[in-house]
């Protein structure tokens, strides 16, 4: 090996040694030096303050973390998109009229649900899920910022799709109900339980269940019950189920998808084998 050689050999074994020195370092850090008494007051009185500072700090960066609701509608859904198409295939399959009445099953935070009633006040909307969470954050962020017009003609429903009649209303705006619709009212003439069944909504013209919801539903017992109680809520001259699934031949490969949005990545993996598929 010539000198050059030797020099490089000699120059790189002193960086990788002076890289294991320090990372040695960071892992198990050295004692801290003998102080005085006196040093040892001062460094205590200063301790208060620089908790209550890392304190602050925690409570800022906390108080930042987006919603992972937030999060979720801007990586998963694109509403617009999907409105357009479920008109389309309204008046492809149906048609002679203009689907006005709408429902959402498994709606989590009922964006398509908000977007469905923003151009057209004849419209209105039922949105049903398990996560009460979500419909909750639906109405202080979807809904409420839409305008009372939207607020009155928008139904959320905290329940099992297996059990619609039995889901409660959860979003209070619709105290003020619109024309048209009528709620029963309990034996003592007082409508203090507001289920879907003690409502007479109008007939679904578009019933959908969209993300893969059908895909929680594990048995066929459990499938069919559900289409029973999607083909009921629908218009008897004609409406349309919509829904979607995760098939072809990369549902049955490993996937990992990165994104990037403004002020998020969004990472996906799926993983499968012969008995298990899952999303993360």
């Amino acid at each position: 090996m010539g000198k050059n050689g030797k020099k490089r050999s000699h120059q790189q074994n002193r960086r990788d040694r002076a890289y294991y020195l320090e990372e040695e370092e960071q892992e198990y850090p050295a004692a801290p030096p003998t102080e005085s008494p006196g040093a040892e007051e001062e460094q205590e009185n200063e301790n208060p303050e620089v908790e209550k500072e890392s304190q602050d700090d925690l409570s800022v960066s906390t108080s930042d973390v987006p919603s992972k609701f937030s999060l979720y509608q801007q990586s998963v859904q694109s509403p617009k998109g999907d409105i357009s198409y479920l008109q389309k295939f309204f008046l492809m399959y149906v048609g002679g009229r203009v689907p006005l009445h709408f429902q959402e099953d498994f709606c989590g935070t009922a964006l398509l649900s908000t977007e469905w009633l923003r151009n057209d006040t004849r419209r209105t909307a039922i949105g049903l899920d398990l996560d009460v969470e979500a419909l909750d954050w639906c109405t202080e962020n979807n809904v409420n910022k839409v305008g009372a017009d939207v607020s009155s003609r928008i139904f959320l429903f905290h329940g099992n799709v297996l059990q619609p009649l039995e889901a409660k209303l959860v979003n209070a705006a619709t105290q003020n109900l619109m024309q048209n619709i009528t709620l029963g009212d309990s034996e003592d003439g007082s409508p203090d339980h507001k289920l879907m069944k003690d409502f007479q909504f109008p007939a679904r013209d578009i019933v959908c269940a969209f993300n893969y919801s059908c895909c929680c539903l594990h048995t066929r017992q459990e499938l069919v019950s559900y289409f029973k109680h999607a083909l009921s809520a629908l218009n008897k001259k004609g409406g349309i189920f919509v829904m979607d699934l995760y098939g072809g031949t990369s549902a049955e490969q490993e996937l990992r998808m990165q994104r990037r949005f403004p002020n998020f990545t969004d990472h996906l993996e799926h993983c499968y084998n012969e008995k298990i598929s899952v999303w993360t």
